[in-house]
């Protein structure tokens, strides 16, 4: 199986930046980077989150709101 590999792009945030911007505790984006649910960065024994990946984070988790149809503001 061929190994693809992606560039992150843009700044490198710590655990701790990467929570703060999720406005969580650090705790949780330590979740996300364990299941490998977003993209991550080794740097000797540290960890960054590309700023890209967080945002593409957030931008999966966007619910846009539905329309209803027949319904007239009263």
């Amino acid at each position: 199986m061929a190994r693809t590999t992606t560039r992150p792009s843009g700044r490198l945030l710590t655990v701790a930046e990467a929570a703060d911007r999720l406005n969580t505790t650090p705790r949780y984006p330590r979740r996300l980077i364990e299941e490998r649910r977003i993209t991550f960065v080794r740097i000797g024994r540290h960890v960054r989150i590309p700023e890209s990946a967080l945002d593409e984070f957030i931008a999966a988790g966007v619910v846009e709101p539905m329309r209803l149809r027949g319904r007239r503001a009263a």
